[in-house]
């Protein structure tokens, strides 16, 4: 077992007792924006919030993570409620998602900037990338310390600058940093036809 996928199994097993998973924000709020027919791909799933939501609104739902124990427990919860997912152990890094894939591709708290391109090209015209992960500016502790798991200001947009932005969320230490969404940003971009 690789270095990352041992790392990432000893996450998973320590939280393998809390409850049900929950969808990333920039999932929950912007559910409305889903096609009501396609196939998805929740990419680096942990154990599968999202998986669960695109599965619960009727899309082909796939969801791939790095450790057995997140996809395992996705499993379990997935039959639980009566849901279909095709979840499987995958690096996505080493095999990304095929070009022309997905209809919906949902990433959240994983930044790898080289599939940046692959996830573009997965996106079938019309498609939809949902993205929410951490960011350099910090408002308070949490979410990864290593800059190169941090995105900076902006960096989204750019990274995703082929689709067309329909919801952005940076927040940085603007304002009040005690209220708001800090410490992460949102984008969910359409691949036009």
């Amino acid at each position: 077992m690789n270095e990352v996928r041992a790392r990432w199994e000893r996450i998973h097993a320590a939280a393998a007792e809390a409850g049900p998973p929950e969808a990333a924000r920039v999932l929950a709020e912007n559910a409305h924006l889903l096609p009501t027919t396609g196939r998805a791909l929740d990419l680096a799933s942990g154990p599968g919030g999202n998986a669960l939501l695109l599965a619960r609104v009727g899309l082909e739902t796939h969801a791939w993570d790095i450790a057995p124990t997140a996809i395992a427990r996705l499993e379990r919860q997935a039959a639980a409620l009566g849901l279909t997912i095709q979840a499987a152990t995958r690096d996505v890094e080493a095999a990304p998602p095929p070009p022309g894939g997905f209809d919906v591709i949902v990433v959240s708290r994983f930044l790898s900037r080289p599939l940046a391109g692959a996830l573009i090209a997965a996106l079938r015209p019309g498609g939809l990338l949902y993205y929410q992960t951490f960011t350099r500016e910090k408002a308070f502790a949490g979410g990864p310390s290593n800059p190169d798991y941090l995105l900076a200001p902006g960096e989204l947009l750019r990274m995703f600058s082929a689709l067309r932005p329909v919801t952005y969320r940076e927040e940085g230490w603007l304002g009040d940093v005690r209220r708001g969404f800090r410490n992460q940003a949102l984008f969910v971009g359409l691949k036009e036809e």
